[in-house]
């Protein structure tokens, strides 16, 4: 059965940084375009970062220059580096395949707060 958990979550000052983790177990993960995904309160959820089979990566407009996703296949595990944090970037975030086929895992919540 494949499964998705997410780590590295907690509350942070704007300004913090934090590193999400996706261990995956199930999956051949270098077969698999990945992304991490958020859901804040009262929103769907959307996509926030993706990284293809290749490497290549990409982002939504109001994380750009600031989250950057990884990924290491030979240890099945995503990342996601989130620098210069604001609170609008508070949320329940999650790893998936892009686009997401698989069940959702519990997340991780991140916090961006004074």
């Amino acid at each position: 059965q494949v499964q998705l958990v997410e780590s590295g979550g907690g509350s942070v000052q704007p300004g913090g940084s934090l590193r999400l983790s996706c261990a995956t177990s199930g999956i051949i993960l270098s077969f698999y375009a990945m992304g991490w995904y958020r859901q804040a309160p009262g929103k769907q959820r959307e996509l926030v970062a993706g990284i293809n089979r290749g490497g290549f990566t990409e982002y939504t407009d109001s994380v750009k220059g600031r989250f950057t996703i990884s990924r290491d296949n030979t240890k099945n595990m995503v990342y996601l580096q989130m620098n210069s944090l604001r609170p609008e970037d508070t949320a329940v975030y999650y790893c998936n395949c892009d686009p997401p086929i698989y069940s959702w895992g519990q997340g991780t919540q991140v916090t961006v707060s004074s």
